[in-house]
């Protein structure tokens, strides 16, 4: 992240607790202010009562929810499926496949992401061919042509770094190998599948996306011919089976240290199972917290969302930066105790700097009462 010079300040009032996340004063809700994400200066706040108890929200503020399950009408081609979100850095999409894809794509606007939902299959692109199944994440750098070929029915969340890469974060003190090896990621190979499907006749078009336009050209002879090829640079898989994320029994940990992939303005999140905190004054659920320098998205892509309320897999949240947010009413109930040793819950979250508009294809299945699943007594 950006290194900025803030103005320092050290100083404390009232009750309050000395670490943060853990030991709040007896009856406080917890409520943390920061800069740039989690990665600045931050206070943290004890309030009487919890700080999103609002009766009543109104304005573009208020946090939305979005079923993209609903959004199931199949597309045959990556550039026709619905957009959910975007500004400049970043586009995010659900992409419904049910049939092999006719066509191949080539995104020249920058890397994409994708993120497998629901189903399986096999991706041809110019370095190989490699599987997928549920839960894997496929990178696709900028220029790569490539096809889907499902043998089930697929749904995909797309993230795409628009005229920008994705790297992996910085590790730091961790090391790494932290939450996953890198040697876990797995590239397509050219096997015999893949020379199989270099030996299809016809006519093959290759729909190239760039500025948000398509383009076609088509070829008599399949355009995936490479024969071989060499280097740093290449699309991978991996499997949030494979995530080993980072957990503290003393410290609820925040949402930047499982951080899976970054770009120039925004970052991509995994939230995976793991256990729960054991210290008694350690929190067990997610800190009230400002989210006031980046818009927060959250695809639930499996399990019992713990801090959520009236979200199902496949859902799709939307916190705008400006307004506190925090776990639902129910999750406060465990606040410090939780029934079971350790979390059930699959996420993709999407944190960006500059706000994010919501496209056309989210409206038509949004959850307008998501805003009222906090509301307080009046």
């Amino acid at each position: 992240m950006t290194r900025h010079n803030f103005i320092p300040v050290r100083a404390a009032q009232g009750r309050h607790s000395r670490q943060a996340h853990a030991d709040l004063p007896e009856g406080a809700y917890e409520r943390e202010m920061s800069k740039e994400g989690f990665f600045g200066p931050a206070t943290f706040f004890y309030h009487q009562r919890p700080p999103t108890g609002w009766t009543k929200f109104e304005g573009p503020l208020r946090p939305r929810a979005f079923d993209l399950k609903k959004l199931a009408a199949p597309s045959a081609s990556p550039w026709g499926a619905g957009v959910v979100l975007h500004n400049a850095a970043v586009e995010i999409g659900f992409w419904t496949l049910a049939a092999p894809m006719p066509d191949l794509a080539r995104n020249a606007d920058g890397d994409l992401l994708l993120f497998v939902h629901q189903g399986a299959g096999e991706l041809f692109c110019d370095h190989g061919r490699i599987a997928y199944a549920t839960g894997d994440y496929l990178y696709l750098p900028r220029g790569e042509m490539w096809r889907l070929r499902p043998a089930a029915r697929t749904s995909l969340l797309t993230i795409e770094a628009t005229n920008a890469h994705f790297s992996l974060p910085d590790k730091g003190l961790l090391g790494g190998q932290a939450l996953f090896d890198p040697a876990m990621l797995d590239v397509p190979e050219m096997d015999a599948a893949f020379r199989a499907h270099q030996d299809e006749a016809g006519e093959f078009t290759v729909e190239i996306k760039k500025r948000g336009q398509v383009s076609w050209a088509t070829y008599g002879y399949n355009p995936l011919d490479a024969v071989g090829w060499h280097g740093d640079l290449a699309p991978v898989r991996i499997n949030v089976s494979a995530f080993r994320p980072v957990a503290s029994h003393r410290y609820h940990l925040p949402p930047s240290v499982h951080t899976t992939f970054v770009s120039d303005r925004f970052v991509v999140c995994t939230f995976t199972p793991r256990p729960f905190e054991t210290d008694p004054g350690a929190l067990k659920v997610p800190f009230f917290h400002n989210n006031d320098d980046y818009d927060e998205v959250l695809f639930y892509h499996a399990g019992d969302f713990f801090s959520r309320d009236h979200i199902e897999a496949g859902m799709l949240t939307f916190h705008p930066s400006g307004f506190t947010h925090g776990p639902h009413p129910k999750a406060l109930k465990s606040m410090l105790h939780q029934p079971k040793p350790a979390t059930d819950e699959y996420a993709v979250m999407v944190d960006a700097r500059d706000p994010l508009e919501v496209g056309e294809a989210a409206l038509g299945v949004e959850d307008a009462g998501y805003v009222d699943s906090w509301r307080g007594p009046a």
